[in-house]
């Protein structure tokens, strides 16, 4: 009965989708523009050299190369396992969705069980550092202090969240990888590139159709500009801090707000999750609560910073 339900909801939409491109389409198609250059301009950029790069290091077995009392402080902390510690470290350098290509990279190989890929997506939900202190901090907030606020906040929230959920779930000592195989590093770097342009492109797919239905969704219920931040943030947060950044807001509530959208990650993102994770046992129910959590958690934490430093 559900499903029927859940198709029929589906149906309606999907027309009721079909229409508003037909009846609106001039200003959904400066929607996929603005969606397009966005790709363009600013994920692209942060995001697929940082995909290349991870797949390499996951490939020469970063984890062996990780200083001993690193790996203490963390497994200790976070109670994880040395692969869990390879994709919390890159994860907070790629941004998302990387936690969860690393996190199926490392589930497919076996190096990790569907536990510890459960355990780690709750606390490696990390935006792109340069998307953070540029993007965001520079060319959006006009102003240096929030990137650094945003990027601080965005890890301290993780950080928590790791502690947190520490044992939350039960690991394995870990296992042996001694006698790690290497394969050449031109099938690597061939196939990291392959895998690179497949999530971007997905991330290009997903990024417009969300777009798309925040513009339908303002279009059709004529919200005020406050609105439709908000619910640009809830579908994209690359548009919706953008938004943001427009209304005549003080720099602490945009801060604050920012921070909020940056720990949710957006639908768009949560999309981006799941498409990595479809047809596994690794459960997107314990990201989706990660990130409640998170979003309670950063918007304390800048509050608190901003009351610090007088913003």
């Amino acid at each position: 009965m559900k499903t029927k339900i859940f198709n029929l909801f589906t149906i309606i939409m999907s027309i009721f989708t079909l229409i508003q491109l037909l009846i609106a389409r001039e200003i959904i198609s400066i929607a996929i523009i603005n969606a397009l250059n966005m790709w363009v301009h600013n994920l692209i950029p942060a995001l697929f050299p940082f995909f290349i790069i991870s797949d390499i290091l996951i490939n020469y077995n970063i984890t062996s190369y990780i200083p001993r009392i690193i790996k203490k402080i963390c497994k200790q902390g976070f109670n994880i396992t040395d692969d869990m510690l390879t994709i919390f470290f890159l994860s907070m350098i790629s941004g998302f969705p990387s936690n969860a290509r690393n996190t199926r990279t490392l589930y497919d190989k076996g190096k990790i069980d569907v536990n510890e890929a459960n355990h780690i997506l709750i606390f490696t939900h990390f935006a792109n550092p340069i998307f953070i202190l540029t993007t965001i901090g520079i060319f959006f907030l006009h102003d240096k202090r929030a990137g650094i606020i945003l990027l601080m906040t965005h890890y301290f929230s993780n950080i928590v969240l790791g502690i947190c959920f520490r044992n939350i779930f039960k690991h394995s000592s870990g296992k042996d990888f001694n006698n790690f195989q290497y394969d050449d590093f031109g099938s690597i770097f061939i196939s990291a590139i392959k895998r690179a342009i497949d999530v971007v492109l997905t991330i290009c797919g997903i990024v417009v159709v969300f777009s798309i239905i925040a513009t339908i969704i303002i279009n059709t219920f004529n919200f005020n500009l406050y609105n439709q931040a908000i619910i640009k943030g809830l579908f994209e947060i690359t548009i919706g801090i953008e938004a943001l950044s427009k209304l005549s807001l003080n720099l602490n509530y945009k801060l604050i707000i920012s921070s909020m959208f940056l720990a949710f990650g957006g639908l768009s993102v949560h999309i981006q999750v799941y498409s990595q994770i479809v047809g596994t046992k690794i459960k997107y129910s314990y990201f989706f609560i990660g990130r409640i959590y998170q979003m309670i958690i950063a918007g304390i934490f800048t509050f608190f910073i901003c009351l610090v430093l007088g913003i």
